[in-house]
């Protein structure tokens, strides 16, 4: 079902940024910049890269994201444009480290920073941005609430007030829970933005939560939790976790015994975490922004492009960076400025914009619109939740 048809049901049942303890600002949107910082459109544009290249969180996000932002660049540049340049700072895959690179990128004048994964990064990070008038654009970030912190904060991912509305919709029409439990990281930003949207929705819709289970980020072992959740004996079983600790609670539900009549559920499920827990993926539904099975126009040549230049299958991470810069760049053309501020109310006015995640918007807070896939791994490969 499209976003633009249920939007209003989404809306209506939740009000997350009372929940999520986030100040908001207005998002004034001109058409004049103030003429601060002007570059002519010949130059180079130097463009912020926060990815995290050392670290946990390099190998399932900073590569992929750093592979789908070069190819990215090297498109654009040889479009000609805009001519963009990176300047890449490792956030060390801590909270620290993201807001020391964004603040290290603010100090060398760019007018927008890209990357920035996770949400508990975002949330330090993005007051530098805002308070400099830099661009924060996370292609991957997801907690509710994150791109109300300022007007100059733009997110790629779907976020959680937007994305798991439409999830529960989909997959309670077919499935029919009734009664479910959750498991969340009660530590990471998003993962907590992720269960408590749940609730809301769920309670909504009249399902019963049996128990929320928790653990802390770096956990390995899942099965007590697990236990206590068969033990209550849910038609379905929602995750809110980071790719580690997904993969493993995945994984753990095959060697606990999960029977078949519960319904394994993690709204950002990726291969990568399928291909991580094995057997135990078996069945599990994620809610996804991008797939490589979608048929949104140019996604097949993303896919071989990318297999041409990389040897390896795209990533949803390094897709929706890709997509990120695309948006970007397509606002400094709009534009015609360098300015942070005349990007800045471009991209606010970005409506039905053509990528391979669909048609690309942004509603009042800088949060993505676009329609989200609803997938469920059989046979160790993911197929479309009809």
């Amino acid at each position: 079902m499209k976003i633009k048809r249920i939007i209003i049901f989404a809306l209506a049942l939740i009000s997350i940024g009372l929940t999520v303890g986030l100040f908001s600002c207005n998002r004034i949107v001109s058409v004049v910049s103030d003429g601060e910082g002007t570059q002519t459109m010949d130059e180079e544009i130097p463009i912020g890269v926060v990815v995290a290249l050392t670290g946990k969180y390099a190998e399932p996000y900073g590569f992929p994201m750093q592979r789908g932002f070069e190819l990215a660049r090297d498109e654009i540049n040889r479009r000609g444009d805009v001519n963009l340049r990176f300047i890449t700072v490792d956030d060390q895959s801590t909270a620290a480290g993201a807001k020391a690179a964004v603040q290290q990128l603010v100090n060398q004048g760019v007018p927008a920073i890209v990357g920035l994964a996770i949400s508990t990064h975002l949330k330090e990070a993005a007051p530098v941005a805002q308070e400099n008038r830099v661009i924060a654009f996370s292609s991957v970030s997801s907690a509710a609430g994150l791109s109300a912190i300022g007007n100059f904060i733009f997110r790629t991912s779907l976020a959680t007030d937007i994305s798991i509305p439409l999830g529960v919709m989909a997959t309670q029409q077919k499935i029919g829970y009734q009664k479910v439990a959750t498991i969340y990281d009660a530590i990471d930003v998003y993962a907590r933005s992720s269960n408590e949207v749940l609730k809301t929705v769920l309670e909504a819709n009249g399902v019963e939560i049996l128990t929320q289970e928790t653990f802390k980020t770096d956990d390995t072992d899942f099965s007590q939790q697990l236990k206590n959740i068969m033990a209550v004996e849910p038609d379905a079983l929602f995750i809110s976790a980071l790719s580690q600790e997904i993969a493993r609670i995945v994984a753990q539900t095959s060697e606990v015994g999960f029977p078949d009549t519960i319904h394994v559920i993690s709204p950002d499920l990726t291969m990568d975490e399928v291909q991580k827990a094995g057997d135990g993926a078996e069945g599990t539904i994620g809610f996804i922004g991008w797939s490589s099975i979608s048929d949104a126009p140019g996604n097949q040549t993303f896919i071989e492009n990318y297999r041409a230049k990389y040897g390896i299958e795209p990533e949803p991470w390094a897709a929706q960076s890709y997509v990120t810069l695309n948006v970007l760049a397509n606002a400094i053309k709009v534009a015609q400025s360098a300015d942070s501020t005349a990007i800045r109310d471009a991209l606010a006015q970005t409506k039905d914009l053509p990528t391979i995640l669909g048609n690309f918007s942004f509603n009042a807070d800088g949060d993505a619109l676009y329609d989200q896939i609803v997938l469920v791994v059989k046979d160790g490969e993911f197929q479309v939740f009809e």
